[in-house]
């Protein structure tokens, strides 16, 4: 059995000494582990790799993720339920250029030349959808 200092060990939660008996293994862990967190430190000192929030690496958008809140989740999930009832709404043309330009990301030149049409064609079908779904959700608003 050894006898360790658990203030060695925790100094936030131990302002005083206070001595334990563990088994030996325990504090050949204890003291690997420390010998471990030690060594990381100086690394991280070594090398500098001491990071930033404004490194623009994503970090701070790690630390700082705000999970939703049921009435966000709610409030998505109405959202995209009324934005399909409006997709739906549309004549069928209007309804797949819509959703190939915004949801499969083609292009409208890239949609006239499939369908074998003008590019103004398409551009206005798409325009007129967009008006047609904008009117839709005023309805149901």
């Amino acid at each position: 059995m050894t006898t360790i200092n658990l203030r060695d060990y925790y100094p936030l939660l131990y302002s005083t000494d206070q001595f334990i008996e563990v088994s030996d293994e325990v504090a050949r862990a204890m003291a690997d582990a420390e010998r471990k967190e030690h060594a990381y430190y100086e690394r991280r000192r070594y090398h500098k790799a001491f990071y930033s929030l404004n490194a623009g690496d994503g970090i701070e958008g790690e630390a700082v993720y705000d999970a939703p809140s049921p009435d966000d989740i709610f409030l998505d999930r109405l959202a995209q339920e009324q934005l399909s009832a409006a997709l739906a709404a549309l004549p069928e043309k209007q309804r797949k250029r819509i959703y190939q330009h915004y949801f499969l990301g083609i292009s409208k030149a890239d949609i006239a030349r499939a369908e074998d049409l003008a590019e103004n064609a398409a551009k206005d079908a798409i325009y007129r959808g967009l008006k047609n779904m904008e009117k839709f959700l005023k309805n149901i608003l």
